[in-house]
């Protein structure tokens, strides 16, 4: 079994270790750390990332990390590997009901960091130092924006088989083709020959129980897959989505979906209505193409070109 080593601290089989790195202090010189929890087995096996808040306002996948590893510290058997949990990674974001750091930066957009620079950089620095040498896969569980709902789903780059496969084994109902985005700790990862796959559910500053239980259920699945534990829960019919588009909306007004999360429409199928304050107008938003409803925006008053409807393609 290879030696893992985090900060300094060597994680030995069996052990379950806590660490806490420190980052850098707030304005008030309030000492902010980051914390990472290892359960490791006695027998060798893969390493599993599990990630949660790397943007500070999706706190539906801070508490699916958070679920992970009560089950590992509560009666879940780990029979062979390492499982590494981070909750909370950009704290500073979650301090603030932010996506972003105090500065705007975007954690997800700063790989592979800087030991000197912003402290999105010194974060992503951390991990891309300190984590993604240690692991094989990783899950990183993200919501949609604000007012802006994700149907549970991976996304992953199909140009990158072995995720395709962990993604089937994850087992939700969708599999979204995403291409990896430049700096970002997926694609930081898969450039150290690791894969990470993305879970997308719910929306920010919400939890939503279902997502928050597929998460659960399908890093158990994956886990299963792995042969790290024996339990596992039933896989869902996988749909594959080899692309995705939002439809945006043709003009202003106040926007009313007639769809739901999940639903299959056709082409020509009117997806939602835009109308105006006094009921004079009513444009019909209609899918360009087949597919599924993965994202729905909330926002019942909307502007030109926004974004609506997430449609994905199989």
């Amino acid at each position: 079994m290879r030696e893992i080593q985090i900060n300094g601290t060597k994680i030995r089989p069996g052990q379950a270790v806590n660490i806490e790195i420190p980052i850098a202090k707030l304005p008030t010189h309030t000492l902010i750390d980051l914390p990472i929890f290892i359960r490791s087995s006695k027998e060798p096996g893969p390493v599993v990332l599990v990630s949660g808040g790397v943007h500070g306002d999706e706190i539906n996948g801070i508490v699916t990390a958070r679920r992970v590893l009560e089950e590992l510290d509560h009666g879940l058997e780990l029979l062979k590997g390492t499982v590494i949990i981070m909750p909370l990674v950009n704290i500073y974001g979650f301090l603030s009901n932010s996506r972003t750091f105090p500065d705007g930066r975007d954690l997800n957009r700063s790989f592979p960091g800087s030991k000197k620079g912003s402290l999105a950089g010194r974060i992503a620095y951390i991990i891309n130092e300190e984590i993604i040498p240690n692991i094989d896969y990783g899950i990183d569980f993200h919501t949609g924006g604000r007012m802006l709902t994700n149907q549970p789903q991976i996304r992953v780059d199909f140009a990158d088989k072995k995720a395709v496969e962990l993604a089937n084994a994850f087992g939700t109902h969708f599999v979204v083709n995403s291409k990896m985005i430049d700096k970002s700790f997926r694609k930081a990862a898969f450039k150290a020959r690791k894969h990470i796959l993305v879970f997308e559910g719910g929306e920010s500053m919400r939890i939503d129980e279902l997502s928050t239980d597929e998460g659960v259920a399908g890093t158990k699945r994956l886990l299963h897959y792995l042969g790290m534990i024996s339990e596992s829960t039933e896989k869902k019919e996988t749909v594959i989505l080899k692309q995705s588009d939002w439809v945006r909306a043709r003009a202003s007004g106040i926007f009313n979906s007639s769809v739901k999360l999940g639903d299959q429409v056709k082409k020509g199928q009117v997806l939602a209505r835009i109308s105006d304050p006094y009921g004079q107008v009513k444009i019909p938003v209609k899918a360009p193409s087949n597919g599924y409803i993965i994202g729905i925006n909330n926002l019942p008053v909307i502007n030109v070109g926004e974004a609506l409807i997430h449609l994905g393609k199989d």
